[in-house]
This record gives C-alpha cells, structure tokens and sequence, in this order.
C-alpha cells in the first residue's frame, strides 16, 4: 500500500466494477489511450488514474448517471481493506473518519471534514497535484461517502447540500440521489450532511473485524509518512501556494505541524534547504506554465510568484539561460515537430 507521490494504488475491484456495469474494460484503456497491460497493473500514475476516469466518462451517456451507477453498485465484498473499516465502523462520524485517514493510503483524493452547527461538510481535496480530478471522480467519491452513510445505517439518508467546481452531468438527476440542491460551478467540491446523522449506529458495525483491520492500516500508514521525504511534502505546499506571492518557512512549517527550526533541519538531513527548494518549484513550475501557449508571460510571472516582470526574466535566465519567450518559442516548435 506504500506509494511516493506519482504512485497510485487502483481501487480493488475497480475493473471488475466496470465489468458490471457491462462496460468492456478494453474500451476504458484504449479511450484513455493507455496500454492494455494497465488492467494487470496495480499501481499507476496521477496522470493514467485521471485518464481511466475520464474515459469512463466519456464512455458513459451521462456523467450523473455514471457517478450514481457506480457508487451504487460497488459490492461490499469488494471494498478494500482501507473502506471495510469505515463501512463496519461503530457510528457515521467512526466511519467519516477512518475514510479520511486511510483516505492517505490511496492517493490523489484528500478529504477535509468539518462540523460546525447543525451541519457537517466533507471537502476534497487532492494531493500532490495541481491539476484538477475528472467531474466523474469528483462526483463518484461524494456520492460514495453519502452511499456508505446509507448501507452502514440502513437508512435512506439525505444530504443538506452539494457543491461542485465544474459540470457533472445532469443535475436533477444528482439532486434526486444526494436529495438536496445541488449547486455548479463552485469554487470547491463538497458534501454538506445532517450532523445528527453522524450519531446513526452502523448496522454492519463489527468489532472483531476491525481488531483486525486497524492495526494493519495505522501501519501502513505509519511506514508510509516516515518513508515520505520531507522535501516531497514541501514542494507539494510550495506548489499550492506560489500565486502571488512568496511562501515562507513560518507559514509551510506550520502546515506540517513542526517549527521553522525543525523544518530547515530536516531538510538539511535531507540534503537541501528551503531555499533551494523554492528556486526549484518555481523553475519546475515555470516550465510546466509557459509549455501553456495560453498564459502570457506576466500571468507566468504572478503564478510562480514574481511580483514584477523583470525578476522572473533575471531568474529565468540564470535557470535557461534564454528568455521565457525564446524558450517557449523553442519548446512548442520542437513539440510540433514531434
């Protein structure tokens, strides 16, 4: 279950899922554009789990329907270890949790739970990406947390609202599953539910199991975060928080929960520094914006974060040894020609 950042372990049973659904898993991999040999493969990469999503998508007359069809007929025999322990967990908010911490298992999806009021909100995030998720996986891992909600209580429960950023497909459809507004074109993607229903038994709630289960998941995730370099986690937050702006040592050490101090120490054990580290995300980063014909060279500028012009030029030149728009010019010339 271990995995580094580009490593994503298919949910088990994914394929056979499809098969279900009559879907040929063929037609999936050659829409996605992938080798055939994927199917056989259990772990694959940000970019290939993105593209087997959305060929599913594509394949699908509507991706209101796909989304429902699948969260809905996901056997319980074939959950993996990391979602039995949520569906046989005491109580909806036991089962809410071991989903968002075994959730780090099983990479790119991150869930941020919170409850406030009379309500709880579910957010998901994604990690080590900036690129955003197909509407299809967006919509499948909310609507699985509502379905899971549902088989482990037994009851028909309804959500209070839904939020996603981009289109999902039919959004009456959606709203007669979820059982609430549905609101597009968000600026995230969230489940909002009944606090109360938090405190619903689990009707498939089963002790025994979970002795078993728990341990083995807390260890996996344990040897995951400790083989997880310190310099992977930095320029993963270093990369979401470039836009206009500098990020500073204070500011990411605390989102890792460590002091400045103990930050720049581990990243001298590691071999590099933190400033080392925001000259190499933001060349990566230039790299990766100006191969996007769309952006202008300013608005490259303000996303890896120079607030003026001229210092991106400085810093582009000791990095390319060009400027921007030479080596764009280069760059999408040569991948033309390709």
């Amino acid at each position: 279950m271990l995995h580094t950042s580009n490593r994503i372990k298919m949910p088990l049973g994914f394929w056979e899922g499809l098969r279900r659904l009559g879907m040929a898993t063929h037609d999936v991999v050659r829409k996605a554009q992938l080798p055939i040999t994927i199917i056989t493969e259990p772990v694959v990469t940000t970019a290939q789990y993105f593209a087997i999503w959305q060929a599913y998508s594509d394949l699908i007359d509507d991706t209101a329907k796909g989304i429902i069809k699948l969260a809905t007929s996901f056997e319980t025999d074939h959950y993996p270890p990391a979602v039995l322990a949520a569906y046989h967990a005491r109580d909806y908010r036991d089962a809410l949790k071991r989903m968002a911490r075994y959730k780090q298992l099983c990479p790119p999806e991150s869930l941020r739970i919170t409850e406030e009021g009379e309500h709880c909100t579910i957010e998901l995030e994604w990690l080590y990406t900036e690129q955003p998720g197909p509407p299809m996986l967006v919509g499948i891992t909310l609507a699985f947390l509502l379905e899971l909600g549902r088989r482990g209580t037994g009851q028909p429960l309804r959500a209070k609202f839904v939020e996603f950023s981009h289109s999902i497909g039919d959004v009456q459809t959606l709203e007669a599953y979820f059982g609430c507004r549905i609101q597009i074109g968000a600026n995230c993607n969230r489940l909002t539910i009944h606090r109360e229903d938090l405190d619903r038994p689990f009707v498939s709630y089963n002790a025994e199991l979970l002795e078993i289960l728990t341990p083995v998941l807390d260890q996996s995730l344990n040897e995951q975060q400790r083989s997880r370099s310190i310099t992977e986690m930095v320029k993963w937050i270093m990369k979401r928080s470039l836009t206009g702006g500098r990020p500073d040592i204070q500011t990411i050490a605390s989102e890792l929960g460590m002091s400045d101090r103990t930050l720049q120490r581990r990243l001298t054990d590691e071999g590099t520094s933190f400033k080392h580290l925001l000259t190499q995300v933001r060349h990566e980063q230039a790299r990766e914006y100006l191969a996007d014909p769309s952006l202008d060279i300013k608005e490259v500028a303000f996303l890896i974060g120079y607030e003026d012009q001229n210092s991106f030029y400085r810093a582009f030149r000791l990095w390319e040894g060009d400027t921007p728009s030479n080596w764009r010019t280069e760059y999408l010339g040569a991948n033309l020609i390709n």
